[in-house]
């Protein structure tokens, strides 16, 4: 049986040099390989690479590490257990040993956040940390202050060379996978989503089933993506919804919410609920024009009405 890989890890970067990133990015973590690698706190939007440097910095000298998905692994335990286990253990080669944090900004601030702390200090001579967040803010200042923060900030003056580069790549993981495409529907797709490389890579992987990357790929890209987002919602899935709506914070909110009004009928079952459904939909709209977190007032939108309404 042939076996299957997610492309974003398949063709996943190994080294530094092979990441792409503003130049002098690529130069301070070139450092950190060459001098050392210090506690860090990577910061910045959904698949800009920040897990992907952490590992690949790693792998270049070649330490020990584990990977914690803090949005699936956020409880107190897990800090106790699997994360104390590797940490106050010695690597086999002696060497220095990892522990990556993806989506740390996910940890219980109250609980979790402060215990990690403790950790980064007790087993600071055997084990070093790479926190990864969308939101710093989220991170609380004890490990601010533990850790070097890089934000993954592009220039202006460097997006339409980073988006050249990420185009080649791209080509040649299509050509590598025997898939066919319009060069035209790539470029759009890369501006569409950047710099999140990695959802510009997952939809194409998605959409090359037939063999073939088409125009058609643009317009299935919002109905997929809002049929997801009511699938959460019909399964109370608080999280998944969540980390929909960070992903979709390059939308205008208030396109969103249009898109869930104009398809109530298709959405929600019964009157009362689409009534219902508009109700709250009209109240948060009108909100957008004020709140000063996007995010927040349509995840509160949206938990509003996948607590109040019936879906199909």
């Amino acid at each position: 049986m042939k076996e299957t890989f997610l492309w974003v890890e398949k063709y996943r970067p190994k080294t530094i040099q092979d990441c792409v990133l503003p130049a002098n990015m690529k130069k301070t973590f070139s450092e950190f390989v060459k001098k050392g690698i210090p506690n860090l706190l990577l910061t910045g939007g959904a698949g800009v690479g920040k897990t992907t440097v952490a590992k690949a910095m790693l792998d270049e000298i070649g330490y020990d590490y584990i990977l914690i998905n803090g949005s699936e692994e956020s409880g107190i335990d897990v800090l106790r257990n699997k994360m104390k286990n590797f940490a106050s253990t010695m690597s086999l080669e002696g060497s220095r040993k990892f522990i990556i944090i993806d989506e740390a900004d996910y940890l219980n601030p109250q609980s979790t956040q402060p215990a990690l702390r403790g950790m980064i200090e007790e087993f600071h001579k055997n084990c070093g940390f790479i926190l990864t967040c969308n939101f710093k803010n989220r991170i609380i200042d004890p490990l601010h202050s533990r850790c070097s923060v890089v934000e993954f900030n592009i220039p202006a003056n460097e997006k339409p060379t980073l988006a050249q580069e990420f185009m080649s790549s791209v080509e040649n993981v299509l050509t590598t996978e025997n898939v066919k495409f319009d060069k035209r529907v790539i470029q759009e797709l890369i501006i569409k989503f950047f710099p999140d490389w990695r959802r510009c890579l997952n939809e194409l992987q998605r959409y090359s089933a037939s063999g073939q990357i088409d125009g058609g790929i643009l317009v299935n890209l919002s109905e997929k993506n809002m049929k997801d987002l009511i699938l959460f919602m019909k399964e109370k899935d608080f999280k998944s919804v969540r980390k929909w709506c960070v992903n979709n914070l390059d939308n205008d909110p208030t396109r969103i919410f249009r898109k869930i009004y104009d398809n109530l009928y298709n959405y929600f079952d019964g009157g009362h609920s689409i009534a219902t459904s508009v109700l709250i939909l009209a109240d948060y709209q009108y909100k957008s024009a004020f709140v000063a977190d996007q995010e927040i007032n349509l995840l509160a939108c949206l938990t509003q009405i996948m607590g109040e309404c019936k879906f199909k």
